[in-house]
Order: structure tokens, then sequence, then C-alpha cells
């Protein structure tokens, strides 16, 4: 019996458990997925949102092996949520609940009872706001399943663009001392790695694309010199190493941002390394919004999540789009098929 998907509802406030349990519904019929979170709640909303509850299952955790093929379960986890559901805005009880069913999926995760973790959004104003400190998914997935935040890659997947981030949630200001020779090695690598997971037999091998920091990718050292202290050593690097150097995957920069998005909407890279987290950011949502699918690279299993937040407002007037939520258990699926 195939393992079900493991979902994180998100912030109950949000649009996360609506479209965790709609695209579920829709999207997991062979599979099967477990949503983590305040399970009578999410069978009530269920109802009220025209779900078909007969796809719908109770189960406890570690109980989700049990779950019957092609169902929906809903597992009940940490603190309730009334009346953090019903704030469409960050709150305290609403920050704790969300915590809860993220590490509630994540043990399940490790524990391989089920595929693969695909997380709705949460807040984290929220997060922090319940006592805890947050600072992204990616972050707190890395740390507890001990790891260093260094280790594991942000990546945004979609049909035009595929990019992976050197740096995450950061401020502008500590960029520079943050890209490092490492860094920009270990993001490459992990990007490389997914376009080969992904890429169909008669596909050539994948070519990257890394981006500059600074406009123009410094100006040979005009606009900053961290392309030449540490981008431009990693890639010397990494060209003569597998898989670069064996599987032929053809590596190119740095260049500036504007210049590897374009090549990489027009079709002609098959992914992109940003530096920072709004060069990747605001093209992906550009060219790939609603398609895009967040996945972070170097867990020990596969991680993905939507491309948007927890949309308040979406939440508060019912305009509530599942396809976000859609492509990243479609994309779960296919990482977790291959080889």
């Amino acid at each position: 019996m195939s393992l079900p998907l493991g979902v994180s509802s998100g912030d109950p406030g949000g649009v996360g458990p609506e479209v965790a349990m709609r695209a579920c519904v829709s999207t997991c019929a062979q599979l099967g997925a477990v949503i983590y979170g305040d399970a009578e709640v999410m069978r009530e909303r269920a109802s009220a949102w025209g779900i078909d509850a007969g796809r719908l299952r109770n189960v406890a955790v570690g109980e989700e092996r049990a779950l019957p093929q092609g169902t929906v379960g809903l597992c009940d986890v940490g603190p309730r949520w009334t009346p953090a559901a019903l704030a469409h805005s960050p709150t305290a009880q609403g920050g704790r609940a969300q915590l809860a069913a993220l590490d509630a999926a994540i043990d399940a995760a490790r524990a391989g009872r089920v595929r693969a973790l695909v997380t709705a959004p949460m807040s984290k104003e929220a997060v922090n706001l319940g006592g805890a400190a947050f600072t992204g998914h990616t972050e707190h997935l890395a740390r507890a399943v001990g790891l260093h935040d260094d280790d594991v890659t942000m990546m945004f997947l979609g049909p035009r663009l595929r990019v992976a981030l050197v740096t995450t949630h950061l401020a502008v200001a500590d960029l520079p001392a943050a890209i490092t020779r490492a860094r920009v090695t270990r993001t490459v690598g992990h990007l490389a790695e997914v376009l080969l997971a992904l890429r169909k037999p008669d596909e050539s091998a994948p070519r990257l694309v890394v981006t500059g920091l600074n406009p123009h990718a410094g100006e040979g050292g005009l606009f900053g010199s961290e392309e030449a202290s540490a981008i431009e050593p990693a890639m010397i690097g990494l060209a003569k190493c597998p898989p670069f150097a064996s599987r032929g995957i053809v590596l190119e920069g740095p260049m500036p941002a504007e210049t590897a998005f374009r090549m990489a909407s027009a079709g002609e890279v098959g992914g992109v390394v940003a530096m920072m987290h709004d060069q990747a950011t605001i093209a992906s949502k550009l060219l790939d919004w609603t398609q895009a699918v967040n996945v972070t690279w170097g867990l020990p299993f596969v991680r993905t999540s939507v491309d948007h937040g927890v949309a308040y407002d979406a939440a508060a007037s019912g305009s509530v789009d599942p396809r976000g939520m859609q492509s990243a258990l479609e994309l779960a699926q296919l990482l977790t098929s291959t080889g």
C-alpha cells in the first residue's frame, strides 16, 4: 500500500485549511493524504464549503499507514482553532496551532509514516506571537531534523521557471556577508540534483545560469566584489565535480539577474540560481503564479508548499484558490515516484 502525503494545515485564520482540503480531495485520488490540525473544525468547515465528506476519515497520530488509499485523513493535533479560525488575522492561538500542525507533520515524515511533507502557508508573525521564534518553514524544517540552515535550499519550481535561492529570509543589509562560496556551491548542487530528478528520458542535460548579487553582476568589480570573491570561485570548483563534469550539465554566470530571468522566461535555460529572496520570488510570481511550488531540498524527505502566503483577506471573503496547493501535491507525488 502506498503511503499518503502528509499535509500541515497552516494558519487556521488564513486560506491554508481550505486549500489543503480542497486540493487533497481533488488531487490525491490514488495516494491519499493526511491533514494535520484541528480535525473537528476541519470537518465542520469541509461541510460548510461543500467538500465531499465521504472522502474524509479521522486518523490518529501514528496510524497514517492504515488510511484507506485514495481518502483524506484528518489528524487531530495541537491547540483548538476556535476562535483563531474566525479572526482572519495573526493571533497567538493561531500561531501555536499552526506550529503544532507543522511539527506533527514533520514527525510523520521523519518516521516514514507519510510519503512526503506538503505545507500550507503559515504566518511568521502569528507563530512569534504564540511564543516561538520562527523565521520561515525552510529554517524550521532544517533545525527540526538536526541540520543547519545552510544545509538546505529553498526553491521555486514552476512550468516556466525553476529557481533556487542562495539566501532566504535575510535583511538586504546583511546580504554581502552572506554570499559565500559554500552557500553558492550548495545551492547550485541542489538545483542540479532536482533538475536531474525531474528530467525526462529524452531531455538533454540541464543548463543552469547563476545570477550576480550586484547590478550588472558587479560590472567587473565596479559595483561590488561578491561575484569575484564568492560566486565565480564556487562555479569554477563545481565545473570540476560530478554531476557537472560527468553528466554534461552546463553552468553559466555570474550574469545580471535580469539577463538570467529573461533567458529563463524564453525557455533557454533549465534553472536559475538567485542570490537573494526577491530576485527569485518576483520572477517566480510573475512567470508562474499559482503554478510554482516552494520546495525545500536537502532534507531527509521531500517537502513542497504553495508559493503564496496566508491570505487572510481571501479567507475572509471566501475567494480561495486551491491551485497552488494542487501543484504542491502533484510535485510531491512526482518527486517521490522518481528514483
